[in-house]
């Protein structure tokens, strides 16, 4: 079988942007840095990941954008302690689950105008 990472329908971005995201087990908002984005999800690197199948809230602006995207989101796959260290660093993949806001993020992506309402 095919790893997940590699059925992605959408293309991704490297990025260095800042992220909060809600877990909804947690209950406590953290903050961390995504190194890749796209309008199916994005890369959360991360000391403290959390586990696969976790449902979460988060919250980040586009490079060069004031607005704000928030989006349902679930844990796809995580690398925590019990496995190598990737050259990207401790983190989780998560894959955005709000087709509407999916629908919009990918609207800003594709037109390199992230302030752009896509309507």
């Amino acid at each position: 079988m095919a790893d997940p990472r590699e059925q992605r329908r959408f293309r991704r971005l490297t990025v260095r942007i800042e992220v909060s995201y809600l877990a909804q087990r947690e209950g406590q908002v953290t903050s961390a840095v995504a190194t890749t984005l796209g309008a199916g999800g994005l890369y959360i690197r991360t000391d403290d990941p959390l586990p696969r199948g976790e449902a979460l809230r988060v919250r980040f602006k586009l490079p060069g954008s004031g607005r704000e995207h928030e989006l349902a989101a679930q844990v796809v796959w995580a690398n925590g302690e019990d496995a190598p260290v990737p050259p990207s660093g401790r983190g989780m993949g998560v894959a955005f689950r709000d087709a509407k806001a999916q629908q919009r993020l990918a609207r800003d992506l594709a037109s390199g105008d992230p302030d752009s309402e896509g309507r």
